[in-house]
């Protein structure tokens, strides 16, 4: 059974969402504040994180910025902060999502399904596929490791970085807009909502590129998306 950990302070939500996610056959344990939240975070393993922003004693950001460090299960970060720099920073830590409260508890458990279900076919994909190394100039992607190397130097990424980068090296030349790249790496119709996959391309060019302001490898085609250049 997945385990999910929620990270919440207000208990009227912690009800409603653990009903729902433990009615779709999840195991739900609870943190009402941060510095709880963060240790069993830390210290214990979970398939999935639903993490709020606004916290007592430690907050949602700090909480994401140090599982990042040790851990690559998804996060999924919720807030009554509307704000595009509050999800841009988000995002920027390693969160994998960020929904804006109020949501309906349906939508929120048809994303932890959807990131659940994402992370185990990308596994299990890397698992089966005969061909376990990608080769692209500089890049080198291993996928049985979930490892990346950029000019013969290993680079950290998370999660969501490493899905989207193995997506775009699977596929390449290929020209895919942010709507399909939303779909195929988080699960999910976009609703509308770019900012996601365009964080997630600016931090991969930080990550791949010599000059992140003129791209060699993932190559933006205005008005359409993007492409990664063999």
């Amino acid at each position: 059974m997945k385990r999910i950990l929620i990270i919440e302070d207000e208990e009227v939500i912690v009800e409603v969402e653990k009903d729902y996610l433990e009615a779709s056959g999840l195991a739900v344990e609870v943190a009402i504040s941060g510095d709880i939240g963060l240790k069993k975070a830390l210290e214990e393993d979970y398939d999935l994180i639903i993490l709020d922003l606004m916290l007592p004693k430690t907050d949602g950001f700090e909480i994401c910025r140090q599982v990042r460090l040790l851990k690559n299960v998804p996060i999924l970060m919720v807030s009554a902060k509307k704000e595009d720099i509050d999800k841009i920073r988000g995002l920027g830590l390693g969160a994998d999502d960020y929904m804006t409260k109020p949501f309906s508890v349906g939508e929120l458990v048809a994303r932890v399904k959807a990131h659940l279900a994402r992370y185990d076919r990308l596994m299990t994909d890397n698992r089966i596929r005969q061909k376990d190394e990608i080769r692209i100039r500089g890049i080198h992607i291993d996928k049985i490791s979930r490892k990346v190397s950029v000019n013969e130097i290993e680079v950290s990424f998370t999660s969501k970085e490493y899905d989207l980068l193995l997506f775009l090296a699977v596929h390449p030349n290929r020209v895919f807009s942010k709507d399909e790249l939303f779909e195929k790496i988080w699960g999910l119709d976009s609703l509308g909502d770019n900012a996601t996959v365009t964080v997630f391309i600016s931090k991969l060019r930080e990550k791949i590129e010599a000059d992140p302001s003129k791209p060699q490898y993932i190559e933006t085609i205005w008005g359409v998306g993007y492409r990664l250049n063999f």
